[in-house]
């Protein structure tokens, strides 16, 4: 349980952290001038993986993501049960932190809870090729530098924290930024209308581009 607890925890950290700050600063990619709304939003994201990867990455491996739980599953480095709980949990953290910043938000004027949608002049198939190609990259620098063999060590919490900003900066403008089930479904529970509709992007992308990543570290890697 102790796995299990540790991926609930990061996973809350990290939609309190990240859409808190999407929500603070009001964060939007439809005006130019606001560029910096995005940049910082980007930074929150990339910040709150770090911290936990450095806290919590020795107890679960700090997923805090069903879509790299599931290319760790495909990659054979966790097995069926785990995987499973770890998702359960997962999506438990979410709404957890969903849940304290759909509280903060009520209560300090605010609106939204940082939920994932489709962006303006961006139709339903764009947005689903998005968050299949960002997390196919996202992912893939996952089990890159975790690997036992070829990895980077100690650092491989920088650079996956580094890699998901970078991924933000590049996403946001088509989806809000998703590449994780677990963060999109916590906010659309609060946040409900054209988030929850669209929800099923969020999902469905996320774990196709994990499944190819996986499928293409096995190739590069040279594992069997």
């Amino acid at each position: 349980m102790k796995k299990y607890i540790a991926e609930m925890i990061g996973t809350m950290v990290l939609v309190l952290m990240g859409c808190g700050t999407a929500v603070s600063l009001s964060c939007t990619s439809a005006d130019p001038s606001l560029a910096a709304t995005v940049i910082g939003t980007a930074i929150a994201f990339g910040l709150a993986v770090v911290a936990m990867a450095y806290t919590i990455g020795e107890i679960s491996g700090c997923h805090i993501n069903p879509a790299i739980t599931l290319s760790c599953l495909l990659s054979g480095r966790i097995n069926v049960k785990d995987a499973t709980m770890y998702m359960i949990f997962q999506v438990i953290g979410a709404v957890l932190g969903s849940a304290i910043l759909w509280l903060l938000t009520d209560n300090s004027g605010l609106t939204g809870t940082g939920a994932n949608c489709c962006q303006e002049g961006v139709s339903i198939l764009g947005g689903l090729i998005a968050e299949i190609a960002f997390t196919f990259v996202f992912v893939l620098v996952v089990l890159g530098t975790t690997d036992a063999e070829k990895g980077a060590g100690k650092f491989a919490g920088l650079a996956i924290g580094l890699s998901l900003i970078l991924v933000h900066l590049a996403c946001i403008r088509y989806t809000g930024t998703s590449v994780n089930p677990a963060r999109s479904i916590g906010p659309a529970l609060f946040q409900g209308g054209e988030a929850l509709s669209q929800l099923w992007i969020f999902i469905i992308g996320p774990f196709i581009g994990a499944i190819l990543s996986a499928i293409v570290w096995r190739v590069i890697a040279g594992k069997k």
